[in-house]
């Protein structure tokens, strides 16, 4: 993973790792209660339906979510996280696609390297055998597609380039140091936009992970679309004596999560040729819920 200074004292490394309904028609009836008329509250016609509670909204950005582990020798070498972007029906049956750093995904120095993708559903957790199909090139475009059949998971929908927007309520889904799903909570706290295309480049959030996150996904609180997966995040490197004896750790800096934002993502897939990802799901419907919309 690549680290960088960033100034003494402390060494800081990169690690690689609806809206509300609209207004409502009143209308008196014809009943009356001590002589005075009861108004009837009617919602007016085309009225968006109430907003979605935080709770009602991380249940559903949770089933879009895994965890990934490289394992040899029966031991889990590196585990990372992943977010469900796609799927199709194959002669072979049910494909998911799965999106997760290059960096997590890298087995060339391992003998035989077997990659897994688990599901954790409360108590219980299910493996899913999987295969790296896409990497990009790390640092610039640090993604990677994994195939994994027979997961069952509905794809994540993809937010629009003009969704992001700084101080956004954000919830990362991850699984830090290879143990089950976690949540923490945050707002973007920066997007870098490139001058050219005017699409976000870079997105960072003040939202807490560690180490294993990468991968994770990042998802607005509001619409419950994907903003951004996980590349790294910046530590403080924090030493100290004990004993004659020195010893150090890494500390995780608040607002310096580092993500990349669904524009590369869509980036990414285009390239490696698997754009038809971003259409439709195996279900036949649009992975924003209708028949034809695209991501």
């Amino acid at each position: 993973m690549p680290r960088f200074a960033l100034g003494a004292p402390a060494l800081f490394a990169l690690l690689s790792c609806a809206a509300a309904p609209n207004p409502l028609a009143i209308s008196e009836s014809a009943g009356t209660s001590g002589g005075v008329a009861t108004p009837v509250v009617m919602q007016a016609p085309g009225a968006l339906a109430p907003r979605l509670t935080r709770k009602e909204q991380v249940k559903r950005i949770l089933p879009h979510n895994v965890r990934l582990a490289i394992h040899e020798g029966g031991k889990a070498r590196r585990t990372a996280s992943g977010v469900v972007i796609g799927n199709e029906k194959t002669p072979e049956g049910l494909v998911s696609y799965v999106l997760t750093n290059a960096h997590a995904v890298e087995m060339g120095d391992l003998k035989e390297p077997r990659l897994v993708v688990i599901v954790d559903d409360r108590a219980d957790s299910t493996e899913y055998g999987a295969q790296v199909v896409a990497t990009g090139a790390v640092p610039d475009m640090d993604l990677a597609l994994v195939k994994v059949p027979g997961l069952p998971l509905q794809p994540a929908q993809l937010a629009a380039d003009t969704e992001v927007e700084l101080g956004d309520d954000v919830v990362v889904a991850a699984s830090p140091f290879g143990r089950a799903l976690s949540l923490s909570g945050g707002m973007v706290s920066q997007v870098e936009w490139d001058k050219q295309s005017k699409k976000p480049l870079m997105l960072k959030t003040d939202a807490a992970i560690g180490y294993g996150a990468s991968g994770g996904g990042i998802f607005s609180l509001e619409s419950g679309k994907l903003l951004a997966i996980v590349e790294g995040y910046r530590t403080a490197k924090v030493g100290f004596a004990v004993a004659e004896q020195n010893f150090s750790f890494d500390v995780p800096m608040p607002g310096e999560t580092f993500a990349a934002p669904t524009s590369k993502v869509r980036q990414f897939l285009q390239q490696k040729g698997f754009a038809r990802l971003l259409g439709v799901s195996a279900t036949g419907a649009g992975t924003d819920g209708s028949q034809t919309a695209s991501r």
